[in-house]
């Protein structure tokens, strides 16, 4: 199980980094960060000395750049610097050197150690955990990558403040997946928190419950043969979304799909599985509060029904979904119709836009 530490002075963030470094040889442990983590977060990490020999790996920022040529630069620099089967890896930043670095560490000497290190909230309670590591291919995300836990994730709240609106709504949209998957009482502490807060101290404990929900899902099946699926709610159809809106020059960030998937989802969950009217209304006024629409035409459903025939969960020529019967009343593999996919983004477009 990886190991989870949240931390609020910076002289913890020290102490934690000395005993969890301790094991490894000062040369053998390098430092990924992407520009933004470089300007924003190497600085209040770079001078504890347990780093002072720390190799820094640096890559360009954007989800654009998690593919072959980012991953082949870092197993290169590696490589030059010396690297061993006894390096670590640390991932300094988002969802992206998480995910990049996680899986460059699964592959390099057939596997080395990684600490990841989210800076930011999106990351926090998804890519940094779980061990779900990869690269975008052929325009798809994540298309491939290897299951490789970390052995450490670090929470460092102080680093959310760099953060804009947009970006810490994009880890909102996973904090509402995870309480829609838990309880009705953490299920209406989500629906009313302000991610603008996520550096307090005050906002920790509703953070690290969030995580909590995705570790415990993980720790029941870790490889996603069964319940792990949960987690996929909203995914199937906000990544579709996300695909879209880059295809055609708009990009949204991957927490702002997967709140607009979970509109479309959840709508899914109460025509075919009961969930509660008032539930989905609860979650529609939420996202409409919180998220700007994405433009959607009729005649961009093929398009986005073709993207979601491409998800991995798929099989059968079936495309998969994660559905509610309720509130942590979890579906975690059910198939919807090409008809009730259109029915669900008709019901979209009638509320978001």
């Amino acid at each position: 199980m990886t190991k989870i530490l949240t931390i609020h002075q910076q002289t913890e963030l020290e102490n934690s980094l000395n005993e969890l470094l301790s094991a490894y040889e000062v040369r053998q442990v390098f430092v990924l960060c992407d520009d933004n983590s470089k300007i924003h977060c190497l600085p209040l990490i770079a001078g504890f000395p347990c780093l002072k020999e720390a190799q820094h790996i640096i890559v360009p920022a954007g989800d654009e750049h998690k593919n072959l040529e980012t991953l082949s630069t870092v197993w290169s620099f590696l490589s030059r610097k010396g690297g061993t089967r006894k390096s670590l890896l640390i991932n300094l930043g988002g969802g992206m050197p998480c995910d990049l670095g996680g899986f460059a560490a699964a592959c390099f000497k057939r596997g080395i150690d990684f600490i990841n290190i989210p800076t930011t909230l999106l990351a926090c309670v998804d890519a940094a955990l779980g061990g779900k590591t990869g690269i975008n291919f052929n325009g798809l995300k994540n298309e491939i990558g290897a299951f490789y836990p970390a052995k450490a994730v670090l929470i460092y709240p102080a680093f959310f403040r760099s953060l804009d609106r947009n970006n810490l709504y994009s880890g909102y949209a996973e904090m509402l997946k995870h309480g829609l998957l838990s309880s009705h009482s953490h299920w209406q502490q989500v629906l009313h928190f302000d991610p603008t807060a996520a550096s307090t101290h005050e906002s920790a404990g509703l953070i690290l419950d969030s995580m909590s929900v995705k570790e415990r899902i993980v720790g029941e099946d870790p490889f996603e043969k069964g319940l792990r699926k949960a987690l996929n709610l909203g995914h199937t159809i906000g990544h579709a979304f996300e695909s879209l809106s880059h295809k055609q020059h708009k990009p949204l960030l991957h927490g702002h799909a997967v709140a607009l998937g979970l509109v479309c989802e959840l709508y899914l969950s109460h025509k075919l599985a009961g969930f509660p009217l008032q539930e989905l209304k609860a979650c529609v006024d939420r996202v409409k509060q919180a998220y700007s629409a994405y433009p959607l035409q009729k005649s961009d459903y093929p398009a986005l029904i073709g993207l979601m025939q491409h998800d991995k969960k798929n099989r059968d020529q079936h495309i998969r979904f994660c559905l509610l019967k309720n509130i942590g009343d979890i579906l975690p593999d059910e198939t919807a119709t090409r008809e009730q996919i259109e029915a669900s983004l008709d019901y979209y477009c009638e509320s978001m836009l």
